[in-house]
């Protein structure tokens, strides 16, 4: 390590993002992106923003964005704060919400950037392990000391807990934050928003990322009660006041709007998503249920590594997580119906060389 690093540079294990390639003869299934471009309507309000302006700040607070996702979630503008994705969010909460020395919980099995931020801003924590079947421990999640946060979908697994159970959760913390990651909510999932109108002690972050094809411009935003996002404007107005720019703002808002483009491409995915399903199991995987844009499969014969490598030559990339608890599960992101045509009939003749190759011994 280098002398000059300070001990929190020391401390920190970055997190690793997705393998990003270049090529469109790459099928690009390991990040979770949305295979359908973004609303036309972002397209005509990015247009109209590429003037003069450009040279000039966008707002410190960006007021139009926040009201737009007020409107769509029934709350008032003042429980909105917006962030430069929802990563950034994620970080602003750790500094916000979570004090060193009062140990956080979250489940062993989930968003790796977790740790990373625990570790950046040392905060000590404890995980919980996912039940056989990969489902949350609520229980195990009640009367924390530092606070809770975990995601819903859970991430890689694409299992979401019922709502009632997020307010199981939140309801036994009282006086600690739950910190609720609904990065994938929109892929046939409950929101826990309903539950702010009962407990301040809950904050939703959610991103534009997946749901609305806007990972290219980085839109995260969370909701919460006022006192919430004050505290989190206090942290972001002592790092950087323009952490949105212009284009994404205004994209932001266009995408909102076009409610019926949403709606079709969710409903879109989420079709291809149980077609998926169906043919990894006719294939001889293990499919956990999702609720997600993405599937987490095993296959009893092929170690997820060789498949994650096989499938990687012929130019699809899947995500494989090496940790105990995963290393023989593989995250496969939903593509158009296309690329998933494709990337089964690859998966298929890699199933039948293993399976062929294994009885002949």
């Amino acid at each position: 390590m280098n002398a000059l690093w300070s001990d929190m540079v020391k401390r920190t294990e970055p997190y690793t993002p997705g393998e990003h390639v270049n090529g469109e003869e790459w099928i690009k299934l390991n990040t979770n992106e949305n295979p359908y471009p973004p609303s036309p309507r972002v397209f005509e309000a990015l247009q109209q923003e590429l003037t003069s302006n450009l040279r000039k700040y966008p707002e410190s607070d960006p007021k139009e964005l926040r009201n737009t996702l007020a409107e769509l979630h029934q709350v008032s503008a003042d429980q909105v704060f917006i962030g430069n994705g929802s990563d950034e969010v994620l970080a602003f909460s750790f500094m916000a919400f979570f004090s060193p020395g009062k140990p956080i919980v979250y489940p062993a099995v989930t968003y790796s950037f977790y740790p990373t931020y625990a570790a950046l801003f040392n905060i000590s924590y404890d995980t919980i392990p996912l039940q056989e079947d990969f489902t949350l421990d609520e229980k195990a999640l009640y009367k924390s000391e530092g606070g809770v946060i975990f995601p819903n979908p859970n991430a890689p697994t694409g299992i979401a807990l019922p709502l009632a159970g997020v307010e199981r959760i939140v309801s036994e913390n009282q006086g600690r934050i739950v910190i609720v990651d609904e990065a994938y909510v929109d892929f046939c999932s409950e929101t826990a928003i309903p539950l702010l109108e009962r407990f301040d002690n809950l904050l939703i972050i959610r991103t534009m990322s997946k749901s609305r094809s806007l990972a290219g411009l980085r839109i995260g935003y969370a909701i919460g009660s006022t006192e919430m996002i004050e505290a989190l404007n206090r942290i972001k107005n002592s790092f950087n006041s323009y952490t949105i720019d212009r284009l994404a703002l205004a994209a932001g808002v266009a995408s909102v709007n076009d409610k019926d483009y949403f709606g079709d491409t969710i409903q879109a995915i989420i079709q291809t998503r149980e077609q998926a399903k169906k043919i990894f199991e006719s294939l001889g995987f293990t499919v956990l249920p999702s609720a997600a844009n993405f599937l987490f499969v095993h296959h009893p014969e092929i170690p997820a590594k060789q498949l994650h490598k096989s499938l990687k030559y012929k130019q699809i990339l899947v995500r494989h997580f090496s940790k105990p608890e995963t290393e023989e599960w593989l995250r496969v992101t939903i593509g158009s119906d296309d690329e998933m045509k494709q990337f089964f009939e690859k998966l298929f003749e890699l199933v039948r060389m293993w399976t062929d190759k294994s009885s002949a011994y």
